[in-house]
């Protein structure tokens, strides 16, 4: 396994605490507080950052199923991000309104989903 495929495979799994710790707060507290805020941007940073060298340290084509899962799922997490700091900076503490509850529930289980394709199919290839 080269060196940017294994970094992206580390960052990755980063990524997915980050967006834990977020998500599972909001869905908890049902309020944007700033470790929501800080810990869904760094796993967007992360995510992204992942992406770039999983598709640079992969010796597939980067327009697979699973490599549109995962862009999926990073765009409804970036969408997720941008609505959440949108009402954040208009509300401040006040409670997350039911559909940015939903969807960001919505985007984080289908992040999940990528995620659980990602490993599924890493360890089918390397099994093979």
């Amino acid at each position: 396994m080269n060196s940017a495929l294994l970094a992206g495979i580390i960052i990755v799994n980063l990524a997915l605490i980050s967006y834990s710790l977020s998500v599972l707060t909001e869905q908890k507290k049902r309020i944007i507080t700033n470790f929501v805020l800080i810990f869904l941007s760094i796993g967007i940073a992360l995510d992204v950052t992942s992406t770039i060298l999983m598709i640079i340290g992969s010796p597939n084509i980067p327009f697979t199923i699973h490599g549109m899962l995962g862009y999926t799922a990073l765009t409804a997490m970036l969408i997720d991000t941008v609505l959440i700091w949108q009402f954040k900076f208009k509300n401040g503490s006040s409670k997350v309104p039911r559909k940015l509850h939903l969807y960001t529930r919505t985007a984080y289980i289908w992040w999940i989903i990528a995620y659980i394709a990602g490993g599924l199919i890493s360890a089918f290839i390397v099994n093979l």
